[in-house]
């Protein structure tokens, strides 16, 4: 006997099957997008830049200049996070105090065992922060940013002059608070090699202000300048550096320290354009232009 025939085929009206395609597609695209979010996270949480639509923490920015103190470093911290709270309603982690705090002395690698003061090894640059920074993490970035930069200094020269690579940090912070052109940085630095050498103390007022907390714009009295205090150079009967840099220098000053211009100069007076300076060697001459200059 022949097969019974079956039911009629199932007609499936073609409305019917654009929809179901349609369903199956939006739930792939579902899919995918679950998937795509979470590499997007994952990708946040591995420190690297994600690109995605989401509101991104616009971070601060602190800048510290070449020659600051950490003293004039802390006051910059907290000025820029008073600037934050203003302009934007948030409250920085970072302060005055706790910038101090995160600055106290401490053992440098490649200086040796003995704790140093931070003064010197915090490398001046622009820092970005965002609101939950610490000190300690800002602090952090700036001695290695100074180890960095350290690492390019060549101290063949200065070890020959039996400099330590201390002496060298303490010669750049005096080249920095006394140059102004950049120029005169390898000058200044050979201006103090040769005082060294001669066992003849600085006499760079820098030093004196330092150690004393006398600002730029006052003079410096007569009983001061007679002072014993270890940072006073201007005292004929201090010889030698002074016992810490007095300032953070950049790298061309250091590099300065590290490499002086060649040259016989223990004198150097800025000269009218308040910027430049005339070197020599002898003392009448030197004496000669400070009249010349309006100093004496």
């Amino acid at each position: 006997m022949p097969p019974k025939p079956g039911p009629p085929p199932r007609i499936v009206p073609r409305r019917r099957i654009l929809a179901r395609r349609l369903a199956v597609l939006a739930a792939l695209l579902v899919a995918g997008l679950a998937v795509f979010g979470i590499v997007k996270v994952a990708s946040r949480g591995s420190g690297k830049p994600a690109a995605t639509t989401l509101a991104v923490q616009k971070p601060f920015r602190v800048v510290f200049p070449e020659g600051f103190t950490r003293d004039e470093m802390a006051q910059r911290v907290q000025a820029v996070a008073k600037i934050a709270h203003r302009e934007r309603g948030v409250h920085p982690l970072l302060s005055s105090r706790t910038y101090l705090a995160a600055t106290q002395a401490r053992v440098i690698p490649g200086f040796g065992s003995k704790k140093r003061s931070l003064e010197g090894f915090l490398f001046p640059a622009t820092y970005d922060f965002l609101k939950n920074t610490t000190s300690r993490q800002l602090v952090r970035a700036q001695l290695q940013a100074f180890q960095q930069n350290w690492s390019q200094v060549n101290l063949s020269y200065a070890r020959s002059k039996n400099l330590t690579r201390y002496d060298v940090l303490i010669i750049a912070s005096l080249v920095e608070k006394e140059a102004l052109a950049p120029d005169e940085r390898p000058k200044i630095a050979r201006v103090i090699y040769n005082r060294l050498h001669a066992h003849m103390n600085l006499g760079i007022d820098a030093t004196t202000r330092y150690g004393l907390h006398v600002p730029g714009t006052q003079s410096l009295t007569q009983s001061e300048l007679n002072s014993n205090n270890p940072y006073n150079t201007r005292n004929p009967n201090i010889t030698g550096l002074t016992p810490t840099p007095i300032a953070n220098p950049g790298l061309a000053s250091i590099q300065a320290a590290a490499h002086p211009a060649p040259g016989n100069w223990l004198y150097f007076v800025r000269k009218p354009d308040r910027v430049h300076h005339y070197f020599t060697a002898s003392f009448q001459d030197f004496v000669n232009h400070e009249k010349q200059y309006g100093y004496r």
